[in-house]
């Protein structure tokens, strides 16, 4: 067993709360573990092991992965704010490592999470944007979400195009979260480019779900 992973894991263990857990996995409809610890103190008992990984300029990609074996939500929520953290050091070819964790054990609050970090992939190698493209018309809903919604911090480095083609592609879903990443992504943008949200909305009103059009128009 990794043996980072079992320091986490007993510091998680010593600091559990089992009322907090309780109400934290009813808030997540009972589909995950917890071990009951709020952000701010979770954060502070895994800061120093991705200072140290920080300082080694390196990845470990075999502690992340025990990481995310763990049944225990924290544990998924460690993975995403080690990856944010380390970001810099991701690669075109760790976009396929991040599609394992995106598909497993998948939910908003991780899925969310992965939007940035797949995000600043993109940013750094244009190769990724075709990724993009392709996970946009994936039957994996959850990976159509990331592409929808992997621009949401880019302002005026925004790709409208690629913006484009992966809402498009993904117009008359009857999914929830598909059509609310719609609309969060062009309010997003909105508050960059009001003009070319409106436009967007009045070219594709028809084909548009009414939550996505809601979401979109919030700032325009």
């Amino acid at each position: 067993m990794n043996e980072k992973y079992e320091l986490l894991l007993k510091r998680f263990i010593n600091n559990k709360d089992d009322n907090n857990a309780i109400k934290m996995s009813k808030y997540m409809r009972n589909m995950f573990s917890f071990f009951g610890i709020d952000t701010s103190k979770r954060r502070k008992l895994y800061n120093d092991l991705i200072l140290a990984d920080k300082k080694i300029g390196k990845i470990d990609w075999e502690f992340l992965d025990a990481c995310y074996l763990d049944e225990h939500r924290e544990f998924q929520y460690f993975v995403c704010n080690y990856l944010n953290k380390l970001n810099y050091l991701l690669t075109y070819n760790d976009i396929f490592k991040i599609q394992s964790y995106i598909q497993c054990k998948s939910w908003w609050d991780t899925i969310d999470c992965f939007d940035e970090i797949i995000g600043q992939i993109v940013l750094s190698d244009n190769r990724a944007k075709q990724v993009m493209l392709d996970w946009s018309k994936d039957d994996d809903f959850w990976l159509r979400r990331v592409a929808i919604d992997h621009q949401l911090n880019f302002k005026n480095k925004t790709d409208v195009s690629l913006l484009e083609k992966i809402i498009t592609n993904n117009f008359n879903s009857t999914e929830f979260f598909i059509n609310k990443a719609i609309g969060w992504s062009l309010r997003q943008y909105s508050k960059t480019n009001p003009f070319w949200v409106k436009n967007f909305i009045q070219k594709y009103e028809k084909q548009l779900n009414s939550l996505s059009i809601k979401e979109a128009s919030k700032y325009i």
